[in-house]
C-alpha cells in the first residue's frame, strides 16, 4: 500500500517539520559563537504574551549557540510604581528627571524585581541566565550626565548618567559559558553614586564594548516605514548613507530621528547591524534573523554587505508550531 499523501496527515506534519530544521542548518552554522546583544524596552515587557515569546526565542538561541546579551528598560512599569507612591513623573528634553527618591524606586524596580523576573522567566523555559546589578555584579559604570539648555547653561538632571565603562570580561566570561547576562539600563559612579541610565544608549555601550556581532532593539514598532501609515510599506534593509538620506528627506521623522541616529551611533562603534523590531509580533526574534527578509529593519555600515544568503526562511507558522511544541504554549 502507497504511503498516503494527505496534507494533514500526521507524518506529513513532522516531516514538514524535519524539513525546517534542516533548513535552518545554513543559520546555524552561521550565527553559531557570534554574539548579539538584544534591548528589551518596557512597552514590550509591558505584553506577558509578547514577553514569553521573546524569552522563548531568546533560550532557543543561546541553545543554538549564539552568544546572548540583554540589556533591559522599564520605563512604564517605573512610572507605575511612582504613581503608587504620589510621585509626579518629571522629563527634561525627554529624559526622566531623577531624584533620590525616583532613583530608589529605579533601583527596585528595574535593577531588582524586573532584573531578577526576567532571568528567573529565562531559566524557567530551560535557559541559564545571570542578573548582573548591584545586588550581584555590576557591568556598567559611568558619569552624571549634564545637558546643555538653550542659553549654553547646564541643565540638571538629577542622577541621570551616561555609561563611559563595561565590564567586558565578566559578560564575555558567562556567554562563553553557555549564559545569558541580563543587565539594568543603570551604572555606578566613580563615587559610588548609582545612576539611571537611557535603555538605548546602555545597550549600544554594551554592544560597542563587547564587539557584537549585532544589536537587536525591541520595540512596539515594525521598524521604519516609507510610509507611516502603510504597514506594508516596512524598509527590511538600509546602510548607513540611506538612512541619513532618509532623515534628510524627511521620509524618517519625529520619534523615529533619534532612534535611528543612535543605531547609526552605534554602528560607528564597530555594530555590524542593528535589527529594529517590533517585539509585540510572535517570535519576531526567530523570525528577523533566522528569515530572508525579516520581520522589521536591518541597519548596516557602509562598508558592510548584507548577506540574505544565509538559507531558506522560516515560515511564522512553522516557528510558531516548533515553539509550542518545545514549550507547550500556543
Amino acid at each position: 500500500m502507497p504511503p498516503t499523501t494527505q496534507k494533514n496527515n500526521p507524518q506529513n506534519k513532522a516531516i514538514q517539520k524535519a524539513d525546517t530544521l534542516i533548513e535552518a542548518l545554513g543559520w546555524i552554522r552561521k550565527f553559531r559563537d557570534t554574539t548579539t546583544v538584544i534591548k528589551l524596552g518596557g512597552s514590550v515587557v509591558e505584553h506577558p504574551d509578547s514577553l514569553r515569546h521573546l524569552l522563548v526565542d531568546i533560550v532557543f538561541m543561546s541553545t543554538l549557540g549564539m552568544r546572548i546579551v540583554v540589556v533591559h528598560g522599564g520605563g512604564k512599569a517605573i512610572t507605575r510604581a511612582m504613581d503608587e507612591a504620589g510621585i509626579q513623573p518629571r522629563f527634561v528634553q525627554g529624559r526622566r528627571y531623577t531624584d533620590q527618591a525616583t532613583l530608589d524606586i529605579v533601583e527596585k524596580v528595574l535593577a531588582t524585581d524586573l532584573n531578577h523576573e526576567l532571568v528567573a522567566r529565562i531559566e524557567e523555559y530551560g535557559g541559564r541566565a545571570m542578573s548582573l546589578n548591584f545586588l550581584s555584579t555590576n557591568v556598567l559604570f559611568g558619569e552624571k550626565l549634564v545637558l546643555e539648555g538653550a542659553d549654553g547653561e547646564p541643565i540638571d538632571l538629577g542622577h541621570v548618567g551616561e555609561v563611559t565603562r563595561v565590564d567586558r570580561l565578566t559578560i564575555d566570561n558567562l556567554t562563553y559559558a553557555g549564559q545569558v547576562p541580563v543587565i539594568p539600563s543603570m551604572a555606578l559612579a566613580g563615587d559610588g553614586t548609582k545612576l539611571n541610565v537611557n535603555a538605548d544608549t546602555a545597550a549600544t555601550a554594551v554592544a560597542a564594548a563587547i564587539r557584537a556581532e549585532k544589536m537587536v532593539v525591541l520595540s512596539d514598532i515594525p521598524g521604519v516605514l516609507k510610509d507611516v501609515s502603510d504597514p506594508n510599506s516596512l524598509v527590511h534593509s538600509l546602510t548607513a548613507t540611506e538612512a541619513r538620506r532618509m532623515i534628510a528627506d524627511g521620509t524618517i521623522a519625529a520619534g523615529m530621528i533619534p532612534k535611528i541616529e543612535g543605531c547609526l551611533n552605534t554602528l560607528e562603534q564597530g555594530v555590524k547591524k542593528i535589527h529594529i523590531i517590533d517585539g509585540r509580533l510572535r517570535h519576531s526574534l526567530l523570525l528577523e534573523i533566522y528569515t530572508n527578509s525579516g520581520v522589521g529593519t536591518e541597519l548596516i555600515r557602509d562598508d558592510a554587505v548584507a548577506s540574505n544568503s544565509h538559507g531558506a526562511p522560516v515560515t511564522a507558522s512553522a516557528l510558531a508550531v516548533s515553539g509550542a511544541a518545545l514549550y507547550g504554549h500556543d
